[in-house]
């Protein structure tokens, strides 16, 4: 029998309770190193192996959902199981327990950064910004791989890193994520038809969502959206409306919303290119989602209340897009004009990566010969070593603090 997502009332879809999400999602925010799509496979071997929350078809339905949002996928995953076993206290209970171990010590290196001044020359930073290097040349060959395998969509790549090198800045960013989506359905018709229609299975995802708080939710995410930028107010709003922004129009995980935060905290100052590298060198070493970089950027930017502000501007967007999208995926996910427009953002969001890859990371973290072959070392071990990329980040750190 085949069970679709619903709007109807019926207990039996929150089978758990908070405390129960809580401590599970607890584990998998201590543990889960490697990034969304490591994430991704702890998920199912934690929840739909031995817990058995839900089946495999279910499990593979809310990832194909979270794949079509922006934002980050491992952590609206999470906050899908948590709503699905514990209603929205479930959802929120996932993502607190998921996120807050590696953003408190994203926040703690932040402040460990402060307290030692000017670290631009220190060895161990040099070590960070060249692992950065690595890491982000790495998620641009898979990306690249996966999300460009024609010559149609290597040539929406190849026009995004262009533009974005050429005209750099954030708006400009937003208008090639827009216009990669419009080319996609126009001219990538033919590959989204070439690919097979989603299979529901026996059982698909089941959560209780009205269609009134779903669009309640995609409303406050578009007023949001559109209103942040033009509200007046003080520091805080200013870096709500940047993490907010950069959380909400993110496709592709957690690597991309490396240059549109670099495009609007360096430039003005809020955090320095040396600190914003060391940061994103540092995340790498730790559970739990990539987003939890902002924690480090706003405590940078404003110490803990920086680090608060930060932290849910850049996850509030996933939540909304959760719930507001759950009772419409079944839907959605079967038009053929959704799969040929994500596939353009898509292949958009691997041509920006490929140009931060460039500016800011290269031209910033290769400052000496060494330091180039630090960041070859790690490529290497990343992509044909499989090392884990938090043991490459500490192993450069250590051999910068030597060697750089």
């Amino acid at each position: 029998m085949q069970v679709k997502l619903t709007d109807m009332t019926d207990r039996r879809s929150h089978p758990g309770t908070a405390g129960e999400v809580f401590g599970a999602f607890l584990r998998l925010g201590l543990t889960s190193f490697g990034g969304p799509v490591a994430h991704l496979g702890y998920f199912r071997e934690a929840l739909v192996v031995r817990r058995r929350w839900l089946s495999e078809q279910a499990y593979a339905d809310v990832v194909a959902l979270c794949q079509f949002l922006p934002g980050p996928a491992s952590s609206q995953v999470g906050m899908a199981l948590g709503l699905q076993r514990a209603g929205y206290a479930g959802l929120l209970a996932a993502w607190a327990a998921f996120t807050l171990p590696s953003a408190i010590l994203m926040a703690a290196f932040a402040y460990a950064v402060s307290a030692l001044g000017d670290v631009s020359g220190a060895g161990w930073v040099l070590g960070l910004k060249a692992a950065a290097v690595a890491v982000v040349a790495q998620a641009v060959l898979g990306m690249a791989t996966t999300l460009t395998p024609d010559r149609k969509r290597a040539t929406v790549a190849a026009a995004a890193t262009i533009t974005a090198l050429l005209a750099p800045g954030a708006l400009v960013q937003l208008a090639v994520i827009a216009g990669a989506g419009a080319i996609g359905l126009i001219w990538l018709r033919q590959e989204a038809r070439a690919i097979a229609e989603p299979d529901d299975g026996d059982v698909a995802f089941t959560v209780l969502v009205p269609r009134s708080v779903a669009l309640s939710c995609l409303v406050v995410f578009f007023l949001l959206l559109f209103a942040l930028p033009v509200l007046g107010g003080g520091w805080a709003v200013r870096l709500f409306e940047i993490f907010y922004r950069s959380g909400a129009l993110v496709f592709g995980g957690g690597h991309v919303v490396l240059p549109l935060l670099e495009s609007r905290l360096v430039p003005t100052g809020m955090v320095g290119h040396d600190e914003f590298l060391a940061g994103y060198g540092a995340v790498q070493a730790m559970p739990g989602p990539l987003f939890t970089f902002a924690a480090y950027l706003g405590a940078i930017s404003n110490q803990i209340l920086g680090a608060v502000v930060a932290v849910v501007g850049i996850f509030l967007p996933a939540a909304l897009l959760v719930v507001g999208a759950l009772p419409f995926w079944q839907t959605l996910r079967h038009l053929p004009q959704a799969r040929s427009a994500l596939m353009g953002v898509n292949a958009g969001v691997v041509g920006l990566l490929a140009a931060a890859l460039y500016d800011p990371v290269f031209t910033d973290g290769i400052t000496s010969a060494r330091a180039l072959a630090l960041a070859v070392g790690a490529f290497v071990l990343l992509t044909r070593w499989t090392v884990p990329p938090w043991a490459v980040v500490f192993a450069a750190a250590a051999l910068g603090a030597v060697t750089l």
